[in-house]
């Protein structure tokens, strides 16, 4: 099975095969089109006529005079061509061991006249023809349709690039050639013509020259000398398909081989995997810092720290809060976007104490702090928010609009203009429910504010609970995180409870 090609260059098509080479074949079919000195007399008479009949000529021309053959040619399968079939018929000539087997292989296609090419050969890998230097050949191709073809940066390579670009691997080639004489006098090495030219690798590479014409498009192929005829070059892929039982026992095989690979790996790697003891979720958050945008002033930074609720805890080492650089805006569509790019990341640990009905569980919250900075020094707030961690696993991309507090009067607004400064929250918390608040109702009345701007998160969530390995072992069916840290079912899902 030929697999898609990934690489064109001036006519050459390069394949990737899972399949062995010896099982690759291709069918080749030449047609003789009429004689190009008879084809531009015809256009000439025509054009002096004003009518241009073109298609009927050709018509007329492929009906009368047809000289056509087709062959089916395997990787390294040899055909003689008609000089060889003269040449090593004489054993005197025949001084290499490659050469007495052609002899006895020409003598008994004779004596059995079962010769299925005339025209159509081939040099295979063997043969002392195929390393020649293919000058000249590429310019003798054409095809029907206009195909852009790709030009080397470097013309000239020199001995040093090409060690050092590519890859020395073992190539083994073929060519398929004709033989274009006239029909009674075949057997001459001025008629011998390069059709294809197909070159394989121990890696499953194949590379093709040219490619195939599925498209219906032929090539093109102009011989030389006083009678100059025009040939149309038809190739197609004739490699047998995989059957469906086979395909079958194939995929059957990568299976078993890829479950054994993992079993391999398992068995290097162990089962002692670090857990979290029983009834700890463990969380772990990489996110990002995307960008700010809608924002008053440029040069922005955030601030940032995470609250961690009760029942929640996190090692001593790790840092809950940071700062990202100073990022100028710039104009994206009707906003300017500071892209802040920035990653952080930490590690928390749930444990659930109280198993009451009043005790609700919380999540993290991420509260952050939107500033700029201009030229003079001068810092100004721009925004405050937060973000509660999502309660589900994956990727999450979320934009929070911000606020600021706004003070009455003129003389703040000129104050903030020129040297700077705002209203700032004593806590931060204030954006949502301070932590410090333990009554029922949380009054914000005759509190000022204006809505500035937004920031845009990345989180991507992991969760990491010995819950969820046992739920998968005794096959039950997977159900809230509280229900799995201890059968909490009567709290409900985390979704809703958030």
């Amino acid at each position: 099975d030929m697999a898609e090609r990934f690489c064109t260059d001036t006519g050459e098509a390069v394949y990737r095969s899972r399949d062995a080479v010896k099982n690759f074949k291709i069918r080749i079919r030449i047609q003789r089109v009429t004689s190009t000195v008879a084809l531009s007399q015809h256009l000439q008479q025509q054009h002096e006529r004003g009518t241009i009949e073109l298609d009927t000529f050709i018509s007329q021309t492929q009906s009368g005079a047809v000289d056509e053959e087709e062959l089916v040619v395997g990787w390294q399968d040899k055909f003689f061509s008609q000089y060889e079939m003269d040449l090593y018929q004489n054993e005197s000539v025949c001084q290499t061991p490659l050469e007495k087997q052609y002899h006895t292989e020409i003598l008994a296609m004779e004596k059995a006249k079962r010769r299925r090419n005339q025209r159509i050969f081939t040099y295979t890998d063997f043969d002392r023809f195929t390393n020649w230097e293919e000058v000249g050949i590429a310019s003798l191709w054409t095809q029907d349709s206009n195909i852009t073809k790709t030009r080397l940066v470097v013309w000239e390579p020199s001995k040093e690039f090409k060690n050092s670009h590519i890859v020395n691997t073992s190539m083994q080639s073929m060519h398929i050639m004709a033989d274009l004489g006239p029909a009674g006098k075949l057997g001459l090495k001025e008629n011998e013509y390069v059709l294809c030219t197909i070159r394989a690798d121990s890696s499953g590479v194949i590379t093709l020259k040219p490619d195939f014409n599925n498209d219906g498009e032929s090539y093109r192929l102009g011989t030389e000398g006083d009678k100059r005829e025009v040939w149309h070059i038809y190739l197609e892929n004739a490699s047998a398909p995989i059957c469906t039982e086979e395909k079958e026992r194939e995929q059957r095989m990568y299976r078993d081989l890829y479950n054994r690979h993992k079993d391999y790996l398992n068995s290097l790697v162990g089962q002692d995997f670090e857990m979290p003891p029983a009834g700890i979720l463990r969380l772990i958050v990489n996110g990002e810092i995307v960008s700010a945008q809608g924002y008053e002033y440029d040069n922005l930074y955030v601030h940032f720290f995470l609250e961690l609720p009760n029942s929640w805890s996190t090692a001593s080492f790790q840092s809950l809060s940071g700062v990202t650089q100073t990022c100028r805006t710039r104009t994206f569509g009707k906003d300017n976007v500071a892209f802040f790019s920035y990653p952080f990341s930490f590690e928390s640990f749930f444990r659930k104490e109280d198993e009451s009905e009043a005790s609700l569980p919380l999540w993290p919250v991420l509260y952050f702090k939107v500033l700029s900075l201009d030229f003079w020094q001068r810092h100004r707030t721009e925004g405050y928010g937060y973000l509660v961690i999502p309660s589900t696993p994956g990727y999450h991309r979320v934009t929070c609009p911000t606020w600021r507090p706004l003070q009455t009067g003129t003389v703040a607004e000129l104050r903030r203009f020129f040297i700077g400064g705002a209203p700032e929250l004593e806590d931060i918390s204030d954006v949502r429910i301070p932590s410090t608040f333990k009554g029922d109702r949380l009054s914000r009345f005759g509190f000022r504010t204006q809505a500035t701007g937004s920031i845009t998160f990345v989180l991507n969530c992991l969760q990491h609970a010995r819950a969820f390995v046992d739920s998968k072992t005794l096959k039950k069916r997977r159900q809230t995180v509280l229900d799995q840290l201890g059968g909490h079912s009567e709290l409900g899902s985390v979704s809703n409870v958030l």
